[in-house]
Order: C-alpha cells, then sequence, then structure tokens
C-alpha cells in the first residue's frame, strides 16, 4: 500500500468513480474526489494532496485554469487527462506545468505506473537538497546542514519537514501534520506536533525563536518559507 494522498478530479461522475476504484486496487488507499475545477481548487487548499489527476474538459473552470491557479502557489504534482488527444492541449498543459500528459481511453496499468513515476520524481522523500535561509536541508541523507555542522532529523521531523515542503510558501494546517504522521486518528496529536516543530525549528533555524523559514499561521498551521523565497 501507497501512503500518498491522490486528488482524482473528473466531472463524469462515472469515470471519477472508475479512477477511484482503479486506485485503490493499485494500492493507494488515501483518494479525495472533485467533480469541478473549484471543487479542486478548494480540496487542494484544505487537504494538500500529494498528486493531483486532473481533467482538462470540465464545465466552468477547466482544467487549465485550475493548474493555473495551483501553480501561483504550489508545485504538487499534477498529471492531466483529456478527451481529445491534441497536441496543442499537452503543449499547453505542459507549458502550465503539468508533470504529465494522458489521453483517454488510457490502460489503468499506463495510468498508475504515470503516476508512480512522477511521484518518485517529484516527490521531496525520494531524495534532493532543499536550502534555507540559514541550513540546507538534505532529504536522502535526512540531516540538516548548518554552520559547517551535519545534524541528523528524527523519522518524525522529516516526514513534517517534507510535507511543508510539498507545499512550500503555502500554509500547511495543523491537522494535515498531525495526519501525516499519525494517520487518520491524529486528535489529540496536537500537542506533540508543537514539540517536534520546536526541535525542528531548532535544526534549521540561525534563531529558533524568531523563525524565518518554518513560520506559525496562528491558529491554522505552519508555512515553510525556501532561501530567496518571498515571506
Amino acid at each position: 500500500m501507497y501512503n500518498e494522498l491522490i486528488l482524482l478530479a473528473d466531472d463524469d461522475p462515472e469515470l471519477l468513480e472508475m479512477l477511484c476504484v482503479i486506485f485503490r486496487r493499485g494500492g493507494y488507499g488515501r483518494i479525495l474526489m472533485a467533480a469541478s475545477g473549484e471543487e479542486v481548487l478548494q480540496i487542494w487548499k484544505e487537504q494538500a494532496p500529494d498528486l493531483i489527476v486532473l481533467d482538462v474538459m470540465m464545465p466552468g473552470m477547466d482544467g487549465f485554469a485550475v493548474l493555473k491557479e495551483i501553480r501561483k502557489e504550489s508545485r504538487v504534482p499534477v498529471l492531466m487527462l483529456t478527451a481529445r488527444g491534441e497536441g496543442e492541449d499537452r503543449i499547453a498543459g505542459l507549458e502550465l506545468g503539468a508533470d504529465d500528459y494522458l489521453g483517454k481511453p488510457f490502460l489503468p496499468r499506463e495510468l498508475l505506473l504515470r503516476v508512480r513515476a512522477i511521484l518518485q520524481r517529484t516527490c521531496p522523500g525520494k531524495g534532493g537538497r532543499v536550502e534555507l535561509a540559514a541550513s540546507t536541508v538534505d532529504l536522502e541523507k535526512a540531516q540538516v546542514q548548518k554552520n559547517g555542522q551535519q545534524i541528523p532529523l528524527t523519522a518524525r521531523e522529516l516526514q513534517l519537514f517534507e510535507k511543508l515542503y510539498e507545499n512550500a510558501g503555502r500554509i500547511v494546517t495543523t491537522g494535515i501534520l498531525c495526519e501525516t504522521v499519525c494517520g487518520e486518528f491524529w486528535q489529540g496529536y496536537e500537542s506533540t506536533l508543537s514539540t517536534h516543530i520546536r526541535h525542528l525549528r531548532e535544526k534549521i533555524e540561525e534563531n529558533p525563536s524568531r523563525p524565518i523559514s518554518l513560520i506559525t499561521a496562528k491558529g491554522l498551521g505552519y508555512r515553510l518559507i525556501l532561501k530567496g523565497a518571498e515571506r
């Protein structure tokens, strides 16, 4: 079973249900569904999915408009689906920042293989270095480089940092962070989360009492600011 949270978006209820079945049979137990562009944006903001499968041809706000809005704030992986399969559509989606493009009809196995490839390529937990104002986080080695020192991250700290990094610049709610660490039964974990955040700040910030990379959004959650990005 995979742990990634997948958002499936299509205005055709039968196809949406089919997509859900494909992903569940493929080992994805955490599935969200949306039937319109507006619903996609709402769920994306509230739930912070790890990947979005986005239909192009939706009434009202189409997939291109949705992707454009998402890319203003997030690098969440997006695979676009279309019934037309036109080259111009594919180019338009990729220019807007889609990670891949698949025409309908498609083979379930091909869809799952493409999704897995995207997640392996884009998921920060698979490796990479993250530059912050006072430190560099090596995700593959699970350690922080600061002031010439190598500081190890615990498994919980790494999980939290990865979720924050996936949504860099955007508020990640306390509930989502707790669920990332504990699963769906996270209620009551909030105080422990605060402790993990404090320890994480001690490792990545120059002055943990005045953080500039891991910011608190009072009453909501936390936001990670990458080096050179606007606060």
